[in-house]
């Protein structure tokens, strides 16, 4: 099982940048892709980006491509997310989540950060 704890949240104006990340228990980080997702008020939870178990394979959806960037680091058990030039319509709860196959992280992953919040401010 993996316990996946989310931070680097805020309220950042419009066209700034945020980092935000997700660290993971257990020592099979490395076996799982990584997702991040978001929901924003009254909508329903959206795919951002995933990345495969090495890294090497990546996938944005194409609302936030060019803009955002997903990465890991299996040493630390940690997958990141750098946002830029964020806009309003970014304000939403972030969702890291995890899975054994790549291929299912981005619709139905077997595990769920409990989010963190992000603001853009116009």
């Amino acid at each position: 099982q993996v316990q996946l704890v989310e931070s680097g949240g805020g309220l950042v104006q419009a066209g700034g940048s945020l980092r935000l990340s997700c660290a993971a228990s257990g020592r099979t980080f490395s076996s799982y892709s990584m997702g991040w997702f978001r929901q924003a008020p009254g909508k329903e939870r959206e795919f951002v980006a995933d990345i495969s178990q090495t890294g090497a394979i990546t996938h944005y959806a194409d609302s936030v491509k060019g803009r955002f960037t997903i990465s890991r680091d299996n040493a630390k058990n940690t997958v990141y997310r750098q946002m830029n030039s964020l806009q309003a319509e970014d304000t939403s709860v972030y969702y890291c989540a995890a899975d054994r196959r790549y291929g299912e992280v981005r619709s139905t992953p077997d595990y769920w950060g409990q989010g963190t919040q992000v603001t853009v401010s116009s």
